[in-house]
């Protein structure tokens, strides 16, 4: 059981990994796609920047070892930048297919940080 929850979190938090890797830098060029997009959901061109930044950061947060808290907050980077996403298609009113990269990421948040091995969770302090 182990072994597979081990092989089962690293191809969440691989292809989560190439996914916000993939999004955070297409968000940071500023393609003509994702402009008319941010335009659509109605958000500011300069949120690209932001969420390409954090992308990129969040996935050497849960790449890297150690730093289990610093993995928490990115997977909680993650699960509400992946939320905002899927409900700002829904408040736009967008097709189905809008919600499928948002909703995919996002359960690979939630699988991946699920999943995480225990060196790289938090660990309580019992006062």
């Amino acid at each position: 059981m182990k072994k597979r929850n081990k092989i089962m979190y690293w191809i969440a938090t691989l292809w989560l990994a190439l996914g916000m890797t993939s999004t955070g830098v297409v968000q940071l060029i500023k393609m003509k796609e994702e402009v008319v997009m941010m335009n659509h959901l109605g958000y500011p061109i300069y949120f690209l920047t932001l969420l390409g930044i954090w992308k990129i950061l969040g996935v050497i947060a849960i790449l890297i070892p150690k730093f289990p808290l610093l993995k928490e907050w990115a997977y909680a980077g993650f699960f509400f930048a992946m939320s905002g996403a899927i409900f700002s298609h829904f408040a736009s009113g967008d097709e189905a297919l809008a919600f499928f990269g948002p909703t995919l990421l996002l359960v690979l948040t939630v699988v991946s940080w699920y999943l995480r091995l225990v060196e790289r969770k938090v660990i309580p302090v019992k006062l």
